[in-house]
Parts: structure tokens; C-alpha cells; sequence
């Protein structure tokens, strides 16, 4: 009888150092990076299920990376501090990939990523151009989702990241005309509808602002209301709206779990369609209810928050 009584205090034990274990947390920097209008961008609040299920997988990664440094390690273990909005930690991670991996496309996508999420637009570019030199042009190399959609099926491949966020940069700068040209290339590796809708949507925006608007309405004709979208769903309904299929208003009308982040998307698009009917004054107020959102990693919301710092 006092075996047995051992044995499970022992079990006890083990149990509760399991849990201990399993629940640890990371602590990141609440402040990650200052808005192009001067406000702090923090770490938003979670739930504790997100924050215990965003935290185990960090420790898996980190656990991984600890038993084999590998390239594929090193990314999810920055990417995994990424999904924490730790981006700065990211991008240290990543960086020190790079130093072990110099001709990795796939680090230097990823860090060029999350140059974008805290506003350095000029080395998101300088990545991107790294990253498109090294990468391997005649094959699509599948990306595997941290956040996998609704049928678990992965979407994108590198070549299609690397260009997509290369023309994002140029966009978010301002360099309308190369972020054309970078979309167009993109459209190559946009092998399923929720690829092309989203090149598409960013393509046909670079068009817009460059007064392209007849080049731009074309583009719109590749666009089908029965095509099947799994995960693009908000750039499909921003390319619809600009179609006139859907009104703007309903766009703004966001709900459910992801309802930050498709406000940020479809927001920003609203914005832009009364700014394609020269209604800055509308426009404006479209973009600062975007901006009034917490994904402001979103690039909806980055794209309204560069539009309004250019207004004001």
C-alpha cells in the first residue's frame, strides 16, 4: 500500500512539472514599433486559450530549434514569435538565420515580412530584391500555413510571397509603377483563385493610383463572382465592390472571430473606392476607422495609416 502511495505522489509530480512545462509563457516588448502617425503600436490582448495555444507552439519551435538549428527551424521559430506580434524578436531570429544561411530566399522572405509589420518599408525592399535574386524562378516551392485555413489545405508558395510582399513594399511607398510591374510578374505564381484575387486586388490599386483606371477595369473582367475562394475572401469582396457587384457600406460591416482583420482589409478598400470617385473627404474617414482597429499589422491597415499620414 505505501508503494502504491509513492508511486502516485510520484505520478503527481511528473504530471504537474508536465503542466508547469507546457503553460510557460514569453514575455515579448509591449511596444513593437511607432505608426507612421506617431502613435505606439502594442501587442493586442488575447484570450487565454490564444495566448496558451500561440505560446506551446513557440515552445515546440523553440524546442525544435534548440535540438537542430536548420534553416526550416530558424523560420518557424521566427515565425512563431511573429504569431505573438513579437516581431522585433522575429526579425532577430530571422536575422541571425541569414548570418547562418546567407543564400536562404525563404529567411530573407520572412524577415522582409515583418520589416513591413513595423513600418520599415526600405529594408522590406531590400529583403525582397535579396530574396528574388536568390530564389529558384522555374518551380513553387508550397509554404506550409502557421494558421491554417478552414480546410487545412495550403495556398501560397515562396515565389508568390516573395513577389506579393516585393510589390506591397513598392506600394506602401509609394512606387505605384514598380509595384506594378513586381504584380504582374507575381501573377506566374498564382496558380489557384485565392492567389490571383489577392495579386489581382493589389495590382489593380497600383493601377488606380497611377490613373490607369481603364487598364485597371479590364483587369476586372478576370474576375468571377463563382469563383471558389477559401481564404482571400476579403480581397475577393474588395474586387467585386470595385466590379459594383457589392456596395461599399457592406464591406465596413465586418463579423465574427477575424473581424479586426477583415475590417483593416475591406476598410482600406472602401477607402480607396471614394478616393477613385475623388472623395478624399470620405476617404479619409474610412481610413481612420481602420486605423481605429487593432490589427495594425494588417496591410489594410498599414496602407490606410500611409494614406492618412500623407494627408494630414
Amino acid at each position: 500500500m505505501k508503494n502504491l502511495l509513492v508511486i502516485g505522489l510520484i505520478v503527481c509530480l511528473c504530471l504537474s512539472c508536465g503542466d508547469q512545462k507546457s503553460s510557460e509563457t514569453y514575455d515579448a516588448d509591449s511596444v513593437q514599433a511607432v505608426s507612421l502617425l506617431g502613435n505606439d503600436l502594442t501587442i493586442p490582448d488575447r484570450s487565454e486559450a490564444q495566448e496558451k495555444r500561440l505560446n506551446d507552439n513557440l515552445n515546440e519551435a523553440q524546442k525544435n530549434f534548440d535540438a537542430e538549428a536548420s534553416e526550416m527551424n530558424t523560420i518557424w521559430l521566427g515565425r512563431r514569435h511573429a504569431y505573438l506580434y513579437d516581431y522585433k524578436k522575429a526579425i532577430e531570429v530571422f536575422t541571425e538565420g541569414i548570418a547562418a544561411y546567407p543564400n536562404s530566399y525563404k529567411l530573407y522572405r520572412h524577415r522582409g515580412h515583418r520589416y513591413i509589420s513595423i513600418r520599415q518599408f526600405d529594408k522590406a525592399i531590400s529583403d525582397y530584391e535579396k530574396a528574388y535574386e536568390l530564389m529558384p524562378k522555374d518551380q513553387m516551392d508550397i509554404e506550409p500555413d502557421g494558421a491554417p485555413n478552414r480546410l487545412n489545405i495550403p495556398l501560397s508558395n515562396t515565389q508568390f510571397n516573395i513577389l506579393y510582399h516585393y510589390g506591397l513594399a513598392h506600394y506602401l511607398k509609394g512606387n505605384f509603377e514598380k509595384a506594378e510591374a513586381i504584380y504582374k510578374k507575381c501573377m506566374s505564381y498564382s496558380d489557384n483563385p485565392d492567389l490571383v484575387v489577392a495579386t489581382s486586388d493589389w495590382l489593380y490599386m497600383a493601377l488606380q493610383r497611377q490613373g490607369k483606371s481603364q487598364i485597371a477595369s479590364e483587369l476586372l473582367g478576370y474576375i468571377d463572382p463563382s469563383m471558389k475562394i477559401i481564404e482571400n475572401d476579403s480581397y475577393f469582396k474588395r474586387l467585386m465592390m470595385y466590379k459594383g457587384e457589392i456596395k461599399p457600406e457592406s464591406l465596413l460591416e465586418a463579423t465574427g472571430d477575424d473581424a479586426a482583420l477583415s475590417l483593416a482589409t475591406q476598410g482600406y478598400g472602401v477607402g480607396n473606392w471614394y478616393l477613385y470617385q475623388n472623395d478624399t473627404a470620405k476617404a479619409k474617414e474610412i481610413f481612420q476607422k481602420v486605423i481605429e482597429g487593432t490589427s495594425w499589422s494588417a496591410f489594410g491597415y498599414i496602407a490606410a495609416e500611409v494614406d492618412l499620414s500623407k494627408m494630414n
